[in-house]
């Protein structure tokens, strides 16, 4: 396995993942030392933190295998780095990218990955090819461009695959699941949305609801609802139960659990509203005092009618007909009429002179409405129970989307005025402060006294730590999750806060986490959905073909479940082929080799299902 990602984040879990949970030989390409691509961290040091950061992820990821020697390895053994400061031919060859089963382009330049991806397939066809791509129509045309010429050159496809894959994507709905307290965590790819709901450990004496499937029993307890959960990697040894038996279950009756309550296809979008999409809101047009004063205005001429109809008689249109006439004035002088309709006259002519401030009122804003259609909304008086979302980068904007998907009211802060999800928020009519957030008064501009969540996933540590410490100075029981790069800075930064604010939930998260194990089973081969984290731990949910897995050929679906390792959550059936994905399943019914399966399972049990070599036995 070759992983090219220079001093990326990323790229370094990813190694860690192949070696430490699939027992692969890795080759790493990385920069130069002392020059390259800089280092992810925003300090001098970045780079010492990083060979840290490799460390510790390493030794972590090595004993969830059941010992030390990193899945098989020969102990002390390290991935072969290959020092290259531009990824060219000579790199690749270097790196063994011919005799390579799969490659990993995990740079943050989009350019870069999808230049190296044709020279690494033009070396190797058969290579298997997992890219990192931020840019979705462009990933998804590559993978048919690539996938399309390995099928013209008549090689076997199922081997040579492309799978184009954003860190962003993947961690996103896990960022957005976390900064809202008991909204579902989700899972989508390919139109699919599973949905996993925390369930909060039951008073002593009730009994929770069990949902379709138990997939993990929470460190949470009913004397400490919070748990060990922190950063990815504190906690100690608390952790999570990931895929619970029934007897597990059973014997944990005050732990909070994650259910796999809801599972279905993601509808289309909610029919749109009358004007919807062809310019503002009818409501927002006029301001209210405005739309107040246009009903009193008609509830005088309405008035006025009635009054005409006692005085002078006639139909309700005729008098209708008189009083607009009066109002426009344009009616004859009533010097012959009755005293009544003279005093009725004055009265509209002088209702009508108020209906010139209105008309010119309701034209300026109408004007002004239009004008700032296309700008940022600033955020609503009254505005509460949001959440604050801290940066709108690579990451922040697929959070913002996530958010508007589960019909979330959104705040953003954002210092660049021209950042990649700008575009997005003004198009979602998102309101959005734009200044730095270590000033004073921008998390107030965005209603931070009254939000429910801080969401700070800029790709500064310092920022999002200001951010989060200025906020819970606001208010103390803000809920508050944190995009940071360091897991001992995170661990520390997570105790310290839970000991301030213990009312308060924190929470702190790293993208790299949260995307490596997608991008280790997309390198195995596997169609993996989406990777969901629970607490310091992280499930996987991947498609497989029951005929290449004889593991689960032949057997029930109640067998094949292996507790702390896999459970299939859907199963599409050999016969019918337009019935879909099953989630309701029978346990007692055998898979057969034409069945199409989705697997919850944890990584080091997607490897021992899957793996290409014998890995030891977990303790």
């Amino acid at each position: 396995m070759v992983v090219c990602g220079g001093d990326e984040a990323l790229a370094h879990r990813l190694a860690a993942e192949l070696r430490g949970v699939y027992g692969e030989q890795v080759v790493l390409v990385v920069p130069p030392a002392g020059g390259g691509e800089r280092a992810p961290s925003n300090s001098a040091a970045g780079r010492a933190r990083t060979t840290a950061l490799i460390g510790r992820i390493t030794a972590a990821v090595s004993r969830t295998t059941g010992n030390g020697n990193g899945g098989g390895e020969a102990e002390g053994q390290v991935p072969l780095t290959v020092e290259a400061a531009e990824i060219g031919d000579d790199a690749l060859v270097d790196a063994g990218v011919p005799q390579a089963g799969a490659l990993a382009l995990v740079h943050d330049d989009d350019e870069t990955n999808i230049r190296t991806a044709l020279a690494a397939r033009r070396l190797n066809p058969r290579l298997r090819l997992v890219i990192r791509l931020y840019n979705r129509k462009l990933g998804q045309h590559l993978e048919e461009l690539l996938d399309q010429a390995a099928a013209v050159a008549g090689l076997d496809t199922t081997d040579a695959t492309v799978t184009v894959l954003s860190d962003a994507d993947t961690a996103a709905p896990a960022l957005a699941a976390t900064a809202v307290a008991g909204t579902s965590k989700v899972v989508h790819a390919d139109g699919l949305l599973l949905r996993a709901v925390e369930r909060t450990p039951p008073e002593p004496g009730d009994v929770a609801p069990r949902g379709l499937a138990t997939l993990a029993l929470l460190s949470a307890t009913a004397n400490d609802p919070a748990g060990a959960e922190g950063s990815d990697e504190s906690g100690g040894g608390a952790g999570p139960l990931l895929l619970p038996d029934d007897d597990a279950v059973a014997a944990a009756p005050g732990r909070g659990a994650l259910v796999l309550e809801a599972v279905s296809y993601s509808g289309s979008a909610p029919a749109p509203g009358f004007l919807a999409g062809r310019g503002v809101p009818l409501r927002q047009l006029f301001s209210r005092r405005l739309r107040w004063s246009a009903a009193g205005f008609a509830a005088a001429v309405l008035g006025l009618a009635i009054a005409s109809i006692v005085t002078a008689g006639g139909s309700p249109l005729h008098a209708t007909y008189l009083t607009l006439l009066d109002l426009f004035s344009i009616n004859d002088p009533a010097t012959e009429g009755p005293m009544s309709r003279q005093i009725l006259q004055l009265l509209a002519g002088l209702i009508g002179l108020l209906l010139l401030p209105i008309l010119f009122a309701a034209v300026l804003e109408a004007l002004g409405t239009f004008r700032t259609a296309s700008s940022l909304r600033r955020p609503p008086r009254g505005l509460s129970g949001h959440v604050v979302l801290l940066g709108l980068g690579k990451v922040g904007t697929r959070v913002l989307s996530r958010l508007r998907e589960l019909d979330i009211p959104v705040v953003c802060v954002e210092a660049d005025p021209e950042a990649r999800g700008i575009s997005l928020a003004r198009r979602l009519r998102v309101p959005t402060v734009i200044g730095d957030v270590t000033e004073e008064g921008v998390l107030e501009a965005a209603k931070i006294q009254r939000a429910h969540a801080l969401l700070a996933v800029t790709s500064a540590d310092t920022i999002n730590l200001e951010a989060a410490l200025y906020a819970r100075s606001v208010k103390p029981d803000l809920r508050v999750a944190l995009r940071l790069y360091d897991d001992a800075f995170a661990t520390a930064v997570y105790r310290t806060l839970r000991a301030a604010h213990p009312g308060a939930l924190t929470r702190s998260r790293s993208v790299s986490t949260l995307a490596a194990p997608a991008f280790a089973g997309a390198m195995m081969g596997r169609q993996i959905l989406g990777a969901l984290p629970v607490e310091r731990s992280v499930l996987l949910f991947a498609a497989l073909d029951v005929s290449l897995q004889p593991q689960l050929t032949g057997r029930a679906v109640a067998e094949v479940f292996r507790p702390g390792a896999w459970r299939v959550v859907a199963l599409e059936r050999s016969s019918g082929a337009e019935s879909g994905l099953e989630w309701d399943l029978d346990p007692e019914y055998v898979l057969r080799p034409q069945d199409r399966v989705v697997l919850a399972a944890t990584r080091q049990g997607l490897a021992e299902l899957l793996a290409r070599r014998p890995l030891p036995a977990r303790p």
